[in-house]
């Protein structure tokens, strides 16, 4: 079967090579929809398929984006991937998802990948290892956006919540309640989001002039969360109240609190820091700081998008607000 060209859907839909080509490419100002059906009818009559890469080659762009997650098993960084290629899909842009891993070797071989393959622009959820990289892309002025996580001194666009204020308020909300032993239970201070928030906790407690206990703070990669937890709950004094800092900590407290048959909301009163699948109809009374993923994301796409465009911006960190519920 003979490849079906633009010249056989223009003659098809009695229209110019030319007319066809503003088509496919999104410009429709000074086309009327008539002419616009009749276009649409003739490629679909025929089965034609845009030639992309010709088509790259022409624009210089291959209108796909990377988004490189640090660690897809968080449920936030899903939600924000979603919002990213929804707005993708709603301006032709095409999204490649790479995982990761919280794995700075992983994260550099998707950064190089994706370039390889000439992507327009990148999303990174960053490790904070790969400066070096992070700082030639920027020389570059390759188009990048990073989220939830800061980069050192880099003049990079910056989409992140109130980690440390949040993490604050919530410190302050056990306090208000009467709580004095307070623990906090985080996986390895490497990112700036857990920084932060350990950051928020700290201050808390010393505002409200309470003493920060060492063995309260629990710093562990996941598989090694349950043996810290055992030596927490193991204290002659325990904590009354627990911090965790994000989904993966939180599932790995509320495991241990079962099988120990310590029961939150009476024992025990906890916080995560994360977005929950289907927290609001969580009958235990757990408290979560929720971040406001799809706008996130959105935003994240939205400067990305500008920065292909060419569009003359001055790299800005954007803070969007979460809530407590």
């Amino acid at each position: 079967m003979e490849k079906v060209t633009m010249a056989d859907v223009a003659k098809a839909a009695g229209v110019s090579k030319s007319t066809v080509s503003q088509f496919l490419n999104n410009r429709f100002e000074y086309m009327s929809g008539k002419t616009k059906q009749k276009i649409e009818e003739a490629i679909e009559a025929l089965g034609y398929q845009p030639n992309y890469i010709a088509r790259s080659l022409k624009q210089k762009r291959t209108s796909m984006v990377g988004i490189i997650v640090a660690n897809i098993m968080h449920y936030f960084s899903t939600e924000v991937s979603r919002a990213i290629e929804d707005f993708c899909h709603q301006h032709d842009l095409h999204a490649i998802v790479c995982n990761a891993d919280d794995d700075p070797e992983k994260e550099k071989k998707y950064i190089e990948m994706l370039r390889a393959k000439q992507v327009d622009g990148l999303i990174i959820f960053p490790t904070g290892q790969n400066n070096e990289l992070y700082e030639s892309m920027i020389k570059q002025g390759y188009p990048v956006v990073f989220v939830d996580r800061k980069a050192v001194n880099l003049p990079v666009f910056s989409i992140v919540t109130d980690n440390r204020e949040s993490t604050y308020r919530a410190i302050q909300q056990f306090i208000e309640n009467g709580h004095k032993r307070i623990a906090f239970a985080v996986q390895p201070l490497k990112v700036s989001t857990r920084i932060e928030r350990f950051e928020g906790y700290q201050q808390a407690l010393r505002d409200a002039v309470l003493e920060i206990y060492p063995d309260f703070v629990i710093e562990s990669d996941i598989p090694g969360m349950r043996s810290k937890l055992d030596k927490l709950f193991s204290l002659e004094e325990r904590p009354t109240a627990i911090f965790a800092g994000n989904d993966r900590v939180f599932l790995e407290v509320v495991k241990y609190l079962k099988e120990k048959g310590i029961k939150a909301g009476e024992e025990i009163e906890l916080v995560v820091f994360d977005n929950i699948p289907f927290a609001e109809v969580v009958e235990t009374p757990f408290h979560f700081i929720v971040q406001p993923a799809t706008e996130m994301g959105t935003k994240a796409a939205e400067l990305l998008f500008e920065q292909i465009k060419k569009t003359d911006m001055a790299p800005e960190e954007f803070v969007f607000p979460s809530k407590w519920m």
